[in-house]
């Protein structure tokens, strides 16, 4: 086990262009993500496009990234998941995406349905409606905070993979 149990993110494996930013898996700040009794990550900072995040088991799930946005300009959040054959405790399960842009922000979020019956090949999710953020004009923290949060049912839950979050510029 490592001396930290949470998984710390690596801002190298943001892959910034012009249409916004890729966060791959070593890019997120993952509760247990050390802990290998409860997550399997990919060991290099940016992983081919098979490797993902693997959920062993929680009951806690927060993964979270964060990255600097430009002032008035919208962004879409979208995080592509799927799950293995054998993973459990979804069902009925209250999955947020959540996003805020500032330390002191409001959070903005959706629940994802789609993960009571996510496939096994990998989708972009929320498949329904987009998710989008624009940061406050007079803020001075322009930093967007944003995850996947099941924190409230206390059920544990497995086999969940995180292929990447995609945070991409609107206009």
């Amino acid at each position: 086990m490592a001396s930290k149990s949470h998984q710390e993110a690596d801002p190298n494996a943001i892959i910034a262009n012009e249409g916004g930013f890729k966060f791959k898996p070593k890019a997120f700040n993952i509760v247990w993500g050390s802990d290998t009794r409860y997550w399997r990550i990919p060991r290099s900072p940016i992983p081919d496009e098979q490797e993902a995040a693997e959920l062993i088991q929680v009951s806690w799930l927060e993964v979270t990234g964060s990255v600097k946005l430009e002032p008035s300009t919208r962004y879409e959040i979208s995080f592509k998941l799927s799950f293995r054959r054998d993973s459990f405790g979804w069902s009925g399960a209250p999955i947020f995406l959540m996003a805020k842009v500032g330390k002191k922000g409001k959070y903005k979020w959706k629940r994802l349905k789609e993960l009571d019956n996510l496939p096994k090949d990998p989708i972009m999710v929320p498949t329904d409606d987009s998710f989008t953020i624009e940061p406050i004009q007079d803020i001075p923290d322009k930093r967007l905070y944003f995850g996947l949060y099941e924190v409230w049912s206390g059920k544990w839950k497995g086999g969940l993979k995180v292929h990447e979050a995609i945070v991409k510029k609107l206009g």
